[in-house]
């Protein structure tokens, strides 16, 4: 009887596994069996010719894509690392109000709720430089947010951690709600400070919400793309040109259907390193 229960069970489970091959299997193979082979749209007709490890060693020799690597990482860590700092400050926040709790976590999550693309134009709209709210405000006259290099890359960081922070903060925030009661009680018997309390009772056993919540935003920042292209395309010179708009460029301008699929397995493989060490690191510190 438990084993026609167990064989019942694996064919309920059969159609959902064979629909998740054929979607996510499939391509991912034949997207790593075009980074070994050479397929060039713009020749009629195209054909798809083995060349090896080529594709890889072109994108890994090509300084572009180390320029779009060390933006990536850059855009990544500052995205993240603010995204994550504010939104746990304002989740200490709302933890502690009184009153208005739930109107200002709605509040507050209003950023999220915009698409990326919609985002992407209200913020290219307040960095113009000639009617722009942000210049306007802090007087700034006309200055080019998104002409320069080093103004275009602090403009597409600052939309991100603008756009990014409710999500952690409501991820942080329903964390916070479900930790136990006891060990602050038993933090205030002994006479722990606010800040001894946070440090010693709160952040230890909010570590696995925090471990989610770093994973998932680094993840979706290393690949970032949308934002980053309504704001500018990738320019001032490249100068904010990630992985992913390095990609778009490779496969849908240069039509480089092999090295576009090459740099896609080399973004998956650094993906999987960053989400490796985030679990390692965090599992050891997570509390006994």
């Amino acid at each position: 009887m438990k084993q026609q229960s167990e064989r019942f069970a694996w064919l309920l489970v059969l159609p959902t596994f064979a629909v998740m091959l054929v979607i996510l299997a499939l391509p991912l193979l034949f997207s790593l069996y075009l980074s070994f082979n050479k397929w060039d749209l713009t020749v009629v007709p195209s054909r798809i010719e083995w060349i090896g490890l080529t594709n890889y060693l072109r994108v890994l020799r090509d300084s572009e894509t180390w320029r779009a690597i060390q933006f990536t990482f850059l855009y990544t860590v500052a995205s993240v690392a603010g995204s994550f700092v504010i939104g746990l400050v304002l989740a200490l926040l709302l933890n502690r109000a009184p009153v208005g709790r739930g109107l200002f976590a709605a509040i507050l999550t209003l950023p999220m709720m915009m698409t990326p693309i919609v985002s992407g134009l209200v913020w290219r709209l307040l960095y113009n430089p000639t009617f722009g709210d942000i210049n306007h405000i802090f007087g700034l006259g006309n200055l080019s947010w998104l002409g320069e290099i080093h103004l275009a890359r602090i403009a597409v960081i600052v939309t991100t951690i603008w756009q990014s922070t409710p999500f952690i903060m409501i991820l942080l925030l329903a964390g916070l709600q479900s930790l136990p009661e006891e060990p602050f009680e038993a933090a205030l018997i002994d006479g722990a400070s606010r800040w001894q309390s946070l440090r010693y009772v709160t952040l230890p056993l909010l570590m696995p919400t925090m471990m989610v919540a770093l994973l998932i935003r680094t993840i979706f920042e290393f690949r970032a793309f949308d934002v980053i292209w309504i704001l500018t395309t990738g320019g001032p010179a490249g100068s904010t040109e990630t992985l992913s708009l390095l990609n778009f460029r490779i496969s849908f301008r240069h039509f480089a259907v092999g090295e576009g699929a090459a740099l896609s397995w080399i973004m998956l493989v650094i993906t999987a390193l960053i989400s490796f060490g985030y679990i390692y690191f965090l599992y050891r510190a997570r509390p006994e």
